[in-house]
């Protein structure tokens, strides 16, 4: 059970993270786009999703839907003070791979279902 939902999180946060080249790829029918504003309310949970469900089975893997929870939870580090300056530098670090780590996830998702 906690596979599958880990699966949904990881095509979840994908398509959020890679939203800026599956546009591309869509061309005209904007598929993606109505995806993400349907899963963007949820982002904070998909992000913690993505950041928690790998520490309980830790794997390879698991470290880039950790990188990609990081991502999605960028806005919410201002909650908590302690880690902010931290979260946010190493969040400042992975945005030239958002794209990338998104697809990332999205991949790791579909073959984990399968």
């Amino acid at each position: 059970m906690i596979g599958l939902l880990f699966a949904i999180a990881q095509i979840s946060g994908g398509i959020l993270l890679g939203l800026a080249t599956l546009d591309k790829w869509d061309g005209e029918s904007n598929f993606f786009n109505k995806i993400a504003g349907v899963l963007t309310p949820f982002q904070t949970v998909i992000g913690g999703a993505l950041v928690v469900l790998p520490i309980l089975k830790f794997s390879l893997l698991g470290l880039v839907s950790i990188l990609g929870g990081i991502l999605l939870l960028t806005h919410a580090f201002g909650k908590v003070p302690a880690l902010e300056g931290s979260l946010r530098k190493l969040s400042d670090k992975l945005m030239p791979f958002k794209a990338i780590i998104g697809i990332a996830l999205i991949v790791i998702g579909i073959l984990s279902v399968l």
